[in-house]
């Protein structure tokens, strides 16, 4: 058996020539065609991604008014808190207040009714603004035409639980104008601010609205005269 013997140029050479060749089968390995598919996605891409798209998902919802139920749902938490002033409180809904008019305070040619909303629920709540008035006979007929509003909008009133607020109804005498008196309604019809639910109070002594002056203000705390 024949034997060579390298020098220490030669087992550079060699050495040198298998690197090569260890590169060459390694770019034919690469060359190789991968198959056609996505390319692998890290964990915490996918969690930045899934974060993207509910916060797109929760943009989506809150710019949709006619959204779907969850998207109705947000929308509707969000109007709670806006109304609720800096209390934190639910607006007042028909559902847990009560209502009555106080009785008339004349003076000067006005004739001035509190129209006084109740908590009958067990948390406090809020009204903001002005609340719809109205009058009517025995038989629930309108008698003339709702209140119109006088003055400022006002602040949010937080209403306890038990307590009151109120709005104040305003007429003239008969007499100080050419225009006719209505008839005399024993009942008001109330919606608290926000509210599409109606509710009513009986007058004891009737109220007539002279002149065509029939007016409501913004709630202001407390149960008024």
């Amino acid at each position: 058996m024949s034997h060579i013997t390298l020098t220490s140029r030669g087992k550079v050479v060699v050495a040198t020539m298998a690197a090569v060749a260890a590169m060459g089968v390694t770019a034919c390995q690469g060359s190789e065609p991968k198959p056609e598919g996505k390319a692998p996605v890290s964990a915490a891409s996918q969690a930045g991604q899934a974060g993207q798209d509910g916060q797109d998902g929760q943009d989506g919802q809150g710019s949709d008014a006619t959204g779907s139920a969850g998207g109705e749902e947000i929308g509707s938490k969000a109007g709670s808190a806006g109304s609720a002033g800096s209390a934190g409180s639910a607006r007042c809904e028909s559902s847990s207040m009560g209502l009555r008019v106080g009785r008339a305070d004349i003076g000067a040619g006005n004739i001035r009714y509190s129209l006084v909303f109740t908590n009958k629920g067990k948390s406090a709540c809020t009204l903001n603004g002005f609340p719809g008035a109205s009058l009517l006979d025995r038989d629930g007929q309108a008698i003339g035409k709702p209140a119109e509003r006088e003055g400022a909008k006002g602040k949010p009133v937080t209403v306890a639980a038990g307590g009151s607020a109120h709005a104040v109804l305003h007429t003239i005498n008969d007499g100080l104008s050419d225009k006719p008196c209505w008839k005399s309604a024993p009942l008001v019809q109330a919606y608290p601010p926000g509210s599409k639910e109606a509710m009513t109070a009986r007058v004891s002594s009737g109220l007539r609205v002279c002149g065509d002056e029939f007016t409501v203000t913004a709630v202001t705390p407390g149960a008024g005269a």
